[in-house]
């Protein structure tokens, strides 16, 4: 079986390829090159973007599975680079979903809990999507660009999500880390909920996707929902920092440019139960974490 995963050199892509199955022939596409992890006759530097390019690519390779985990993910910077997040978060998609009819691919796309609005959470993969800012509409005009598109696909929501990777930007652990073993202050907000999701725990429920031929709308995220000062809590605690320097805080003094699903998260009961996949909770997670770190 051969598999194209997108942003092949981000976080999440990182782990996909580290982590997938031995009778996977594995392929990969990030915006800059050299590949983190792959050979580079496996790898191929290409604006997703540019529909000609990818086209060419995917007609060449004939892959049976795309995994999308590309995209822009700057939350706040998404308010005012409209155009770069939508030409990385739809068009990129919509021109994946093009050379996949043509290949006959199935997409995994990954998606979010920005989707919705944070009134009503946690959510099952059925609730009604209401985004409150840009990058969260973005990432619903992808879902429905492949509901309309009239190939097989399965949308991966997921949310929080954290690891450890070459040269990638930094996660909510991987800050809170930095800043405590240099003894710096840090604030966390006590209003914001949602699941801790390990990268690590995320590519191994997407390989189980491609595994079973799982198509449709999974929910793939940590067993555990908590606000981020309890998050950045247990992180001080597994990696025996300073807790004492978290101070919490409310989203309001942040002041942060996007608006958030505020009691948000992710009912996860659909993948464990069809997809055989088992998730840590928040100290689970960082436990394994923390083991990649100090090995």
């Amino acid at each position: 079986m051969k598999v194209l995963v997108t942003g092949c050199n981000g976080l999440l892509g990182q782990k996909l390829c580290a982590l997938a199955p031995p009778q996977i022939e594995l392929f990969g596409v990030d915006l800059h090159s050299p590949s983190r992890v792959l050979p580079q006759e496996a790898f191929a530097a290409i604006d997703l973007a540019d529909r000609e390019s990818i086209i060419k690519l995917i007609t060449k390779i004939e892959p049976t599975w795309i995994v999308n985990a590309a995209g822009y993910t700057n939350v706040d910077s998404a308010e005012t680079e409209r155009d770069l997040c939508w030409r990385a978060n739809v068009v990129a998609v919509e021109n994946i979903i093009h050379a996949a009819r043509k290949a006959s691919a199935r997409v995994v796309q990954i998606s979010t809990d920005y989707i919705f609005d944070g009134e009503r959470g946690p959510y099952d993969e059925e609730a009604i999507a209401n985004p409150l800012g840009f990058y969260g509409r973005s990432k619903l005009a992808a879902e429905n660009a492949l509901h309309s598109s009239m190939i097989e696909f399965t949308i991966v929501r997921t949310m929080i999500l954290y690891g450890k990777a070459n040269g990638v930007r930094p996660n909510f652990v991987s800050w809170v880390i930095d800043k405590l073993r240099r003894g710096e202050e840090i604030k966390a907000v006590t209003d914001q909920w949602g699941n801790t999701t390990l990268a690590d725990e995320l590519a191994v429920g997407i390989w189980k996707i491609v595994e079973k031929e799982a198509l449709g709308t999974y929910h793939l995220a940590g067993r555990e929902i908590v606000n981020r000062f309890s998050f950045a809590q247990a992180i001080a605690a597994v990696f025996e920092l300073d807790g004492n320097l978290i101070k919490p805080a409310t989203t309001p003094e942040l002041r942060q440019v996007a608006h958030r699903p505020m009691n948000s998260g992710l009912i996860i009961e659909k993948a464990t139960r069809e997809l055989g996949v088992d998730f840590s909770d928040l100290t689970g997670g960082l436990q394994k974490l923390k083991r990649q770190y100090c090995p």
